[in-house]
């Protein structure tokens, strides 16, 4: 009895060990980051422990605070799924921002062809097309990469380019309402295609769907035999093709997903927030949601906490600027940091891996033939 009881807290140690032991990167870039901004701040000769709390009561410290946080994460949640979701099949995607942009923009301009419908289909209908503009964008990174071998980060950043000056010259050109002078934009959204806050709160629906959309994409890419099938072509796609998956299919399909999140986040923004499409949805959510996405090591459900975190970071800024009297890209150079650290962690951790296994193989002759020695 005594040794049963001595094992079972060995054996759940060793368990909880094995599940906090891919969060030991992400756990060591937050401290490195941390360091290194409170090293940043000393430099200027600025107070680092109020700069941290001011953060921290920015994003978190009251109601209006939460709800600034909770906004700015809505859409975060959707383009980091644009990254997690190609990651599954081994794909670095960083085009959120373009899906973003060109969902947005066919979710304003789609009452203008279909006007007088009713906003239970209007709504359902700017979110199908978003998404599909979204989808078809970063499917055509798939496509490039499976059919001509070009990389696919290269490519889907420079179509986020393009997807921003395509955005831009559209806004400001054929589809600008002639009312909008100082801020070139679409025609505004009827007041019934409007989404409202969430009950009692300053936070759009586009929270909710994000969340939703994350822990489907979590169910999907956990219990489903296309989600296994995915991991299977990111762990070694030749190996995939052997085994006789579909991996071209497969990939487009992640990008598809991947860039339909992130347009249905620029139908959000424009339905939510701003009314129309304009340069102010050009906010760069689809690049924070990289950093979102590698921070929560590509897993759906912890996007859900590191887009709050990510949120609350950016939320926070205006604070900082009034009372420290740093400018606002104060908080962009602590996601800098926590970027660079992220991305040196994932490197010293796969290096760490590769001498672990490297070392394993050696040692199984070394230990084989010993045994071989202790039979003789």
């Amino acid at each position: 009895m005594n040794g049963n009881n001595g094992i079972f807290p060995t054996r759940l140690a060793a368990r909880i060990g094995i599940r906090l032991t891919p969060l030991l990167p992400t756990l060591c870039a937050l401290i490195g980051t941390l360091l290194l901004f409170v090293l940043f701040l000393m430099v200027q000769g600025r107070p680092a422990g109020e700069a941290c709390l001011l953060i921290f009561q920015g994003a978190f410290g009251s109601l209006f605070a939460w709800q600034n946080t909770l906004q700015r994460a809505a859409p975060l949640l959707l383009t980091a799924l644009c990254v997690a979701l190609p990651a599954r099949v081994g794909l670095i995607v960083i085009g959120g921002e373009g899906a973003l942009a060109m969902g947005g923009l066919f979710a304003a301009v789609l009452p203008s062809f279909l006007p007088a419908l009713s906003p239970w289909v209007m709504l359902p209908l700017m979110a199908i097309v978003a998404m599909l503009a979204g989808g078809l964008w970063i499917a055509l990174c798939g496509a490039l990469r499976q059919w001509r071998g070009v990389n696919e980060t290269i490519s889907s950043l420079l179509l986020s380019y393009l997807a921003v000056a395509l955005f831009k010259h559209l806004v400001e050109g054929p589809l600008r309402d002639p009312a909008s002078l100082n801020k070139p934009s679409t025609l505004p959204l009827p007041d019934a295609y409007l989404i409202n806050p969430l009950p009692g709160l300053d936070v759009h629906w586009g929270l909710v769907w994000g969340s939703l959309a994350c822990g489907a994409a979590w169910v999907f890419l956990r219990h489903s035999v296309a989600g296994f099938a995915m991991s299977v072509v990111g762990g070694n796609g030749r190996t995939a093709r052997l085994v006789g998956l579909p991996v071209n299919r497969l990939v487009l399909t992640a990008c598809a997903m991947g860039g339909a999140a992130a347009g249905l986040a620029g139908m959000f923004e424009v339905a939510a927030v701003h009314g129309s499409a304009n340069s102010a949805l050009l906010a760069g959510y689809g690049f924070s949601g990289i950093l979102v996405a590698f921070a929560a090591r590509q897993n759906p459900l912890a996007i859900i906490v590191c887009a709050i975190v990510i949120g609350g970071v950016e939320a926070s800024g205006s604070l900082l600027q009034r009372r420290l009297d740093l400018p606002d890209a104060t908080t962009l150079v602590l996601q800098g940091l926590l970027f660079c650290n992220l991305l040196a962690w994932e490197a010293v951790t796969g290096r760490l891996g590769a001498l672990k296994t490297r070392w394993q193989l050696q040692a199984q002759p070394l230990a084989a033939s010993k045994a071989e020695a202790s039979h003789v």
